[in-house]
């Protein structure tokens, strides 16, 4: 699985694979990884690649020629590549989201800057948008990094234990259960007594109420969606 970043500050991208799960799965070739400026397709010959808003507004635009010529080359390349534009005025990405698209062969993130992106570009090059949350933030690139993060973890062979994936928030409309690790006591707090017995189906029993109690109290809306 390939993912490009199209963005005007490539090393905002790179810096966040150099460590740790990412890396490793990274360092298997277990997904590609690419940066791309648009500066470098810019005709102006200061590499410009912003201009001012038609009809007024504060702030810059992102104008069309650049990432026109960017997002076009990278298609005359990767015909599939599934071009995904990340903005607050989208659909919020959701963890079945990233189930998904780590399925695709090519994801191409494009990241805003300045006030954002010429609408023309969008509507001519966008297979999906997303939001991560209804705040703004300075450029794309923050968003674009949570969404590949989520779906690499979901690609084959880059969580060491594929269990963890199972358990996990939202897998079943619920927050995921407290979790514990030695000392059994800690600060006058103990575990839960129950885990410690070794009974596996009263422990599941257990996590399970613990996490519809957690998922009650944060977050209500999702238990209209509980299936057991």
């Amino acid at each position: 699985m390939k993912f490009s970043f199209v963005t005007l500050f490539p090393s905002l991208i790179d810096g966040y694979f150099g460590d740790s799960i990412l890396k490793r799965a990274l360092d298997k070739s277990l997904f590609e990884l690419e940066s791309i400026n648009p500066r470098d397709f810019s005709k102006d010959k200061h590499n410009k690649v912003d201009d001012k808003m038609i009809g007024g507004g504060a702030g810059m635009l992102m104008m069309p020629q650049p990432l026109f010529d960017t997002l076009s080359s990278i298609k005359k390349i990767s015909p599939d590549a599934h071009i995904i534009f990340t903005t607050p005025v989208a659909k919020v990405f959701k963890q079945h989201d990233a189930k998904r698209l780590a399925t695709y062969e090519h994801i191409v993130f494009v990241s805003g800057r300045y006030e954002g992106i010429d609408e023309r570009v969008i509507e001519t090059f966008a297979d999906e948008l997303f939001s991560i949350g209804d705040f703004i933030l300075t450029g794309g690139e923050l968003p674009s990094l949570v969404m590949c993060d989520s779906i690499v973890r979901n690609i084959d062979g880059v969580l060491g234990n594929h269990e963890s994936l199972v358990t996990e928030s939202f897998e079943e409309s619920l927050l995921e259960a407290p979790s514990f690790t030695k000392p059994n006591i800690y600060e006058n707090k103990s575990v839960p007594l129950e885990f410690l017995k070794g009974n596996h189906a009263k422990i599941s029993d257990l996590k399970f109420a613990l996490a519809k109690c957690k998922t009650q109290f944060f977050r209500p809306e999702l238990i209209k969606n509980l299936t057991k």
